[in-house]
């Protein structure tokens, strides 16, 4: 049975912000925790393929494939998939974003399907994908958040 997660924080930030940190895939080493390296392979107009490396497992496995990710400012949305799947038959993700009330909220879905003869199956990565998301999400708010305070403090001092 094929996995699908779908996951979701609020941040209290604008949603420009909030897009643009969470959009500029320079900076994932740096937002994210799990992600050791991106490295950019094309961008073409909207979409972008790269290359995202992790962090050594605790078996100091590196994992490393390249995605295509297509951003759509106008409909807040962004659609990527794994274009190396590696243990993965498929990986679509979507990720939306959306103003409400104290800040934007943000939602990510992912689909996939595991290949058979992968180290585990759709159950254990739908957990672990469940699991991880809240960890990157909470991160992701806590640094997006202080920003926002960085820059309301220093708007506040340049009056």
């Amino acid at each position: 049975m094929p996995g699908h997660t779908e996951n979701e924080i609020t941040i209290a930030a604008p949603l420009d912000l909030v897009w643009d940190v969470t959009n500029d895939l320079e900076s994932w080493p740096r937002l994210f925790s799990e992600y050791a390296a991106v490295e950019i392979i094309e961008r073409d107009g909207d979409s972008t393929t790269f290359r995202l490396t992790m962090h050594p497992d605790e078996n100091d496995k590196v994992w490393s494939w390249v995605s295509e990710r297509t951003v759509n400012r106008a409909e807040r949305t962004v659609l990527a998939r794994r274009v190396e799947p590696g243990p993965f038959q498929h990986m679509n993700i979507r990720w939306e974003y959306s103003e409400v009330p104290g800040g934007t909220k943000m939602h990510w879905t992912q689909d996939f399907a595991m290949r058979p003869d992968a180290p585990v199956d759709d159950a254990w990565m739908t957990d672990n994908i469940n699991r991880n998301s809240k960890v990157q999400m909470e991160l992701i708010r806590d640094k997006i958040e202080q920003r926002a305070r960085e820059r309301r403090t220093a708007s506040v001092g340049a009056s």
